[in-house]
């Protein structure tokens, strides 16, 4: 069955975007750019909520096709075109690139998508993660710890009714630019 990975940058405190939203104290430099080409080129779906899907959808189809355009982001942006996307949305109508266009996270569509054949999947944008974790639904956990301590800002895991969840330490990665990745998994997952 595929998993369901949720892989987001955090700072050292645990936030996911600072207080104005922002994201730019993200440190992506080529090494953790071909990192995550390399993982991604091994997935076979994006899942995403709407604003994640539209802040990508408003970039990357056409990234590459700027002559500033690095070797590293020009490959993920051919990744993310190519990949099937799954964006989950109320209001949205429809979505262009390979895009699916699911109005809620019901856990019995989710895991008839798990069952179908191919690489796993992984979970992307803040609430949509908090939708799959209450639900039980994120099989492991990919955290790219930036060297960064914003003091405020929201947080990747707010407070919430949600089962405490047991997980097992799966590997840890340091790269160059003082980014770690943690690696968790379910400590019930049979994989």
């Amino acid at each position: 069955m595929r998993k369901i990975i949720l892989m987001i940058s955090v700072s050292l405190d645990g936030f996911f975007e600072d207080e104005n939203r922002g994201i730019e104290w993200h440190d992506v430099d080529e090494e953790l750019h071909q990192h995550f080409n390399d993982r991604m080129r091994s997935v076979s779906a994006f899942l995403e909520g709407r604003i994640t899907w539209e802040l990508m959808a408003d970039f990357w189809p056409t990234a590459d096709e700027d002559p500033s355009c690095s070797e590293v982001m020009a490959e993920f942006a051919g990744i993310w075109r190519d990949m099937p996307k799954f964006v989950f949305s109320r209001t949205l109508e429809e979505a262009d690139w390979n895009t699916t266009v699911m109005r809620h996270v019901d856990p019995g569509e989710i895991r008839a998508l798990q069952e179908q054949p191919g690489g796993d999947m992984t979970v992307g944008g803040p609430d949509l993660a908090a939708s799959f974790l209450r639900l039980g639904l994120i099989d492991e956990f990919h955290l790219y710890v930036h060297p960064v301590v914003l003091g405020r800002g929201r947080p990747l895991f707010p407070p919430s009714d949600t089962t405490p969840m047991t997980l097992r330490h799966t590997g840890t990665r340091s790269f160059g630019n003082g980014v770690v990745l943690l690696r968790y998994e379910r400590a019930d997952s049979t994989a």
